[in-house]
């Protein structure tokens, strides 16, 4: 969260990010690190100290909402975007897309979002989570092996249209009260051999909606992986300023 080859650091250029959403009331950096807490400060970010306790990101997200809302006592907001803090070329408008998703039909408790793969290299990459959703937008499973994994594999399988494989994107947006009820639950067993907090949700029955989007690169799970944001950033800071006549 604190790699800073840009001259900002990353969990910044996520926030930044984050903060472009329209649909997104309230942008809140949630972390048990004093030196994260520091840097989000000087940059202008909310923030919420929360205890070391939380086993995923999910759990600190919910208690950072319990202690925004204690004092002074106040409703929870309706809707709670989990958004890891190494997603710095998250789009807004994937953001707004994700918060509609919930809003507007009642059904959806989670959702969350999801990108065609067409990489073999990303395809088998356990840092690339798959997931494998139905007719109606309902996740089955996420895993780090590909899903569904092919008898004899094709090349073409990478090209069909609609897409087979997706990458898993993870952020999540909850009704508070999903929120509530998927923290309170224990880890799954699914959860805990793959070490994917979604599988909780699917291990206990609650159902997970999903959005697709037509293109993302990734979070930061891996050295490579920063170094090729690094490229990113930089190339687009070499862009031309388009000045009109």
């Amino acid at each position: 969260m604190l790699l800073r080859e840009t001259g900002q650091y990353l969990v910044i250029h996520t926030w930044e990010a984050a903060i472009k959403s329209r649909r997104a009331e309230r942008v809140i950096i949630a972390t048990d690190s004093p030196e994260i807490q520091k840097v989000a400060q000087q940059a202008g970010a909310e923030v919420v100290l929360t205890s070391a306790t939380p086993r995923c990101g999910t759990e600190r997200v919910a208690e950072a909402v319990r202690t925004l809302t204690r004092c002074p006592p106040c409703h929870p907001p309706e809707v709670v975007v989990n958004l890891q803090g190494d997603e710095p070329e998250i789009a807004p408008e994937s953001l707004d897309q994700l918060i509609d998703a919930v809003y507007r039909n009642f059904e959806v408790g989670i959702a969350t979002l999801a990108t065609p793969i067409r990489e073999w290299s990303l395809l088998f990459d356990p840092a690339c989570v798959k997931v494998l959703f139905n007719s109606r937008g309902q996740a089955v499973y996420f895993s780090r092996t590909p899903i569904p994994y092919p008898k004899s594999w094709d090349e073409s399988l990478l090209s069909r249209d609609p897409p087979i494989y997706w990458q898993h994107i993870g952020v999540y947006a909850f009704r508070w009260e999903v929120l509530d009820q998927f923290v309170a639950l224990p880890p799954a067993a699914w959860e805990e051999v793959e070490s994917l907090e979604q599988l909780r949700a699917l291990w206990n029955g609650l159902s997970i909606a999903v959005v697709t989007i037509s293109n993302h690169f990734g979070g930061i799970d891996t050295p490579e992986d920063y170094r090729r944001f690094v490229a990113r950033w930089k190339a687009r800071c070499r862009e031309p300023v388009k000045i009109p006549c």
